[in-house]
């Protein structure tokens, strides 16, 4: 088989898996569930780098395929999966002007993803093609991963706007158009430190919490 199985990519295969399942949740109508399901592919995004360079002897070949894997599955898990949650959280039919607002919404969360990744691997292979191996400490554009944490804190208050779903789907629309202009911005975020990515993680913890409680996922 063409490819690479070791342990060093299954964080990103299974990150991948779990944002499929997570658009079926959606389909479904359980997109607390695909919520979460988005925040667990965030929580692997975290360390599948750290867990890649634990193997020294990773060959160049390998380095550029763990690259391009992450990228791509990292358009799916935080591109297209909250397109697919805003959508069937409060749907809208093809008479609907919100529909084709948030499709256009929609496309350019996808393509800002897109350009901003593409330009993350080229940036990756100059360094690798001038045999640069650089630390990075900041960030150019919000880093794609961080919707994980964004679309959550929008969703805790689809419960409360069940009334008004036209202005939950204006919130989410709104929150795609801004973000799809971050990943592309030409300013600098500071990257986290592991003390930073903890918090983080504890951040993620209670709004997983708050989703679950406002939800019932236990008993559902």
């Amino acid at each position: 088989m063409i490819g690479f199985y070791n342990y060093t990519v299954i964080a990103t295969y299974l990150s991948l898996a779990i944002s499929l399942s997570g658009m079926l949740f959606a389909a479904a109508g359980k997109t607390h569930w695909a919520v979460i399901c988005l925040m667990l592919s965030g929580l692997l995004d975290a360390f599948d780098g750290k867990i890649a360079r634990t193997k020294k002897d990773r060959s160049v070949r390998e380095q550029r395929f763990g690259v391009q894997i992450d990228s791509l599955c990292d358009l799916v898990c935080f591109g297209v999966l909250p397109v697919i949650i805003g959508y069937f959280a409060a749907p809208h039919g093809l008479n609907s002007v919100l529909f084709y607002i948030y499709a256009v919404c929609g496309v350019l969360h996808v393509l800002g993803g897109v350009i901003r990744l593409s330009f993350f691997n080229i940036g990756e292979e100059e360094k690798r093609d001038q045999g640069i191996k650089v630390e990075r400490s900041t960030y150019t554009g919000m880093p794609i991963t961080t919707v994980a944490l964004i679309y959550p804190i929008i969703y805790l208050f689809r419960r409360p706007l069940a009334d008004h779903p036209d202005l939950f789907t204006a919130i989410w629309s709104f929150a795609m158009l801004a973000i799809a202009f971050l990943f592309v911005g030409k300013f600098h975020i500071r990257k986290p430190t592991n003390k930073g990515i903890i918090i983080l993680i504890v951040f993620g913890a209670v709004i997983a919490c708050g989703i679950g409680f406002i939800y019932g996922i236990c008993s559902k």
